[in-house]
């Protein structure tokens, strides 16, 4: 195939990886007509249909398939040693995407790379706000920041924070005339705000433990979102019972705002991870973002490279 045609490759990969038109459209920068129209030319060139399209959803046939199987890792590849040759700029430069859930990204992420965005000015940042168990090879993500307990074996890991904990709370008004929760089961007569899962479409379970023994309770209640920043509000407001994370809690809980319950039953679990594929050559900016975030136990966190006056890297 001539070398012009590699642009086509690129269209059918970002079309193959969104299962849209319109999507891969906008990723690439392109009308929807004339990536339509690239592809269909793709096709004709090589004689076999490439994708299934419907008015609802696009899908790559067999061939398809096959295609993005093998092409898919090898322009990873390239896009990654394209990306490292800008150890050769004085500064660290481009793009990191990083996937993660809301509480890390205001907690962890964000305090820490504010001020590293603020020095190197090239380095662009792109977060995805999701609590799915995104694949973060498939969505062309640099990484991904997870429980530790719920990074692949197969991944590099590397800690951002320390142990995590849960709290249980709810508002003094909805507490008023109800009874108090004394274990985990107790839950299951009260309204509990959920939080939906979009990976598997279901709640997310809240796990317990005390003593050695542990608990999983499926609360139900009349409300479920999928942001922690809403299940706050809801239980803030006297709505029902939250199950969140301590840290966020806390300081409604010193103001009276909250009530904590069950907090024997709430045990420290492990932490955040940031993780990546061990097959990735890591960038010099996203070399930077790593050792930011590295969580350095009760030592305090380095200053951002470069703070100094030095220039960094």
């Amino acid at each position: 195939m001539p070398r012009e045609n590699l642009n086509d490759l690129t269209a059918f990969l970002a079309v193959a990886r969104e299962r849209s038109f319109t999507r891969a459209a906008a990723r690439l920068g392109v009308s929807q007509s004339a990536l339509s129209h690239t592809l269909r030319g793709l096709e004709a060139r090589l004689g076999v249909r490439l994708l299934n399209r419907s008015t609802r959803s696009v899908s790559p046939t067999q061939a398809g398939e096959r295609l993005y199987q093998s092409l898919s890792p090898k322009f990873e590849e390239i896009d990654a040693e394209l990306a490292a040759l800008s150890e050769f700029r004085e500064k660290p430069a481009g793009m990191v995407r990083l996937t993660t859930a809301d509480h890390a990204a205001q907690t962890i992420l964000w305090p820490k790379l504010s001020p590293l965005l603020e020095l190197y000015p090239d380095i662009q940042l792109e977060l995805s706000i999701d609590y799915a168990l995104t694949d973060i090879v498939a969505e062309r993500f640099d990484a991904g920041v997870r429980l530790g307990e719920m990074v692949a074996k197969d991944m590099i890991a590397v800690p951002i924070s320390g142990p995590q904990r849960i709290a249980v709370t709810a508002a003094p008004a909805y507490l008023q005339g109800r009874s108090i929760p004394q274990q985990p089961q107790d839950l299951l007569g009260h309204n509990c705000i959920n939080l939906r899962l979009p990976t598997h479409g279901n709640y997310l379970p809240w796990e317990f433990e005390k003593d050695g023994k542990e608990l999983k309770v499926h609360v139900e209640g009349q409300l479920s979102f999928n942001m922690a920043s809403l299940i706050l509000q809801a239980c803030l407001e006297g709505h029902g019972i939250a199950y969140l994370p301590e840290d966020i809690l806390l300081p409604m809980i010193r103001q009276g705002r909250l009530v904590r319950l069950l907090e024997d039953w709430c045990a420290p679990y492990d932490g955040y991870h940031l993780y990546y594929p061990s097959r990735r050559q890591p960038s010099p900016a996203f070399h930077l973002l790593v050792e930011t975030l590295r969580y350095r136990g009760d030592k305090k966190t380095p200053p951002v490279p470069g703070s100094d006056g030095t220039g960094g890297v």
